[in-house]
C-alpha cells in the first residue's frame, strides 16, 4: 500500500522545485508516517539546493517540521497515531562511539538516511529526503526515533521551528558556549537560527546582547527579541563591539551566517580569552586564516556547533518550559507564512538576507 501527497520536488542542483505527486510507502518496521502541519525553510535547505552540502537528486528538501503521526509500522512503541511530533533531522543511534561519549549530535549514523531513497514519483523514479526528513511535502515517512513528541502547551502551528532553528540556536548558547549570566554576547547573522541564538542569550542573562546584521531592517525585530544593541555588519564592527564591552570585546561571539569572513569578524569581535561559536554552515572552499601568534596570544576558544551540541529528547522539554512561560517567542521569529509553492521565494529572501523564518503551512 502507499499514500500519494503533494511535495516540492527538486530535480537538480540550483534548480527551483516543482510541485509534484509523491508516492510514499506505508511505514515499515520501526517507521512512522507524519502529516505535516508546517515546515520551516532553513538556510541548510538552500545549502543543499546549491551544492554547499551534498544532496542526491531528485529530492524533497525540508528538515524543520512538525505534524501529526497518522500511521506507525511494526514494532513502534514510542509514539502513536494522532500524536503531535517534531521532526529530528539528526536522530542518534545511541550505540556508536560518539553517542556513548554523551555526544549524540555527532552520531556516526545520524545522516545515514540522507543517501537512501524513501519515496517515488508517480513514474517510479526514486526520491531522496533532504537531511533524512523530506518536510516540504504534505506528509513524510521517517524512522520512529526521528520524531520527538511535541510537549503540551506548544502551538503546533509554529512548532516546526523547534526542529532546527530553536534547537540549534538555544543549544549553541546553553550547550556549546555555556553562556553565564552577566557575560556579553554578540550574534552575527539574524536569520531564523540567529534569532534563536539571540533569544537564548537573553534568557541566559547575557548583557549586553549585541545583534549584528547586514540589513538595518532587522533592528526592530532584533530588539523586540532581546537585543540591547544593534550594529551594522561593516568594517567598524570590532571597534563598536569593544566600545560596548569595556574595550575588551565580547565574552561570546556567535557566527550564524556560514562565511569565512563572518567567522573572522566574530573572532575579532571577541575578547582575549573569549569564545567564538560557529553555528553557520559554510562552503568547503571558504577558508579562514589565523596567524600562529594571535592563536597563542589571544587565547580564544573557537568551536563548531552541530545541531546545538544537544539532544532533542533532553532539550525540547527544557525549551518548552520557556515557550509556555512566554519567555521564548516562537511566532515572533516567523516573518513569512507561505504555501508550498512559496519555497523558491523563501530561498530568494534568504539569499538577500531578508526576514527571519519563512514557514510553509499545510492544510490551509
Amino acid at each position: 500500500m502507499s499514500t500519494t501527497v503533494k511535495a516540492a520536488v527538486f530535480t537538480e542542483q540550483d534548480a527551483p522545485p516543482r510541485i509534484r505527486d509523491l508516492v510514499l510507502p506505508d511505514p515499515g518496521p520501526g517507521q512512522v508516517r507524519v502529516r505535516l502541519a508546517a515546515a520551516g525553510v532553513c538556510h541548510s535547505d538552500l545549502s543543499l539546493s546549491n551544492g554547499t552540502l551534498a544532496q542526491k537528486w531528485p529530492a524533497v528538501l525540508g528538515h524543520e517540521g512538525a505534524g501529526t503521526v497518522d500511521a506507525v509500522g511494526e514494532g513502534v512503541t514510542g509514539v502513536v497515531p494522532g500524536q503531535q511530533v517534531i521532526l529530528n533531522w539528526a536522530p542518534s543511534c545511541r550505540e556508536c562511539w560518539f553517542c556513548r561519549q554523551g555526544e549524540p549530535h555527532l552520531c556516526e549514523h545520524a545522516l545515514d538516511r540522507t543517501v537512501q531513497a524513501y519515496a517515488e514519483l508517480t513514474d517510479g523514479t526514486p526520491v531522496h529526503p533532504g537531511l533524512g526528513c523530506g518536510a516540504f511535502a504534505e506528509a513524510t515517512v521517517v524512522p520512529a526515533h526521528a520524531v520527538v513528541p511535541l510537549p503540551d502547551g506548544i502551538d503546533p502551528a509554529v512548532a516546526a521551528v523547534l526542529g532546527c532553528a530553536v534547537l540549534t540556536g538555544w543549544g549553541a548558547v546553553n550547550n556549546s558556549a555555556a553562556v553565564r549570566e552577566g557575560q556579553s554576547a554578540v550574534v552575527l547573522g539574524l536569520g531564523g537560527v540567529g534569532l534563536s541564538v539571540l533569544q537564548a542569550a537573553r534568557l541566559a542573562g547575557a548583557d549586553p546582547v549585541i545583534a549584528v546584521d547586514a540589513s538595518p531592517a532587522k533592528e526592530e525585530l532584533a530588539r523586540s527579541l532581546g537585543a540591547t544593541e544593534f550594529l551594522p555588519a561593516d568594517g567598524s564592527l570590532t571597534r563598536a563591539v569593544r566600545k560596548l564591552t569595556g574595550g575588551r570585546g565580547a565574552d561570546h561571539a556567535f557566527e550564524v551566517v556560514g562565511s569565512a569572513k563572518v567567522v573572522r569578524a566574530a573572532w575579532d569581535a571577541s575578547r582575549r580569552g573569549g569564545t567564538v561559536t560557529v553555528v553557520g554552515v559554510g562552503r568547503v572552499d571558504d577558508e579562514v586564516s589565523f596567524n600562529a601568534l594571535e592563536l597563542f596570544h589571544q587565547a580564544r576558544t573557537l568551536r563548531g556547533c552541530v545541531y546545538g551540541s544537544g539532544d532533542p529528547a533532553r532539550d525540547v522539554p527544557l525549551i518548552a518550559e520557556q515557550v509556555r512561560s512566554g519567555e521564548l517567542r516562537l511566532s515572533a521569529m516567523v516573518t513569512d507564512e507561505i504555501p508550498l509553492e512559496g519555497v523558491p521565494e523563501a530561498f530568494e529572501r534568504m539569499k538577500q538576507g531578508k526576514g527571519g523564518r519563512s514557514l510553509v503551512r499545510f492544510g490551509g
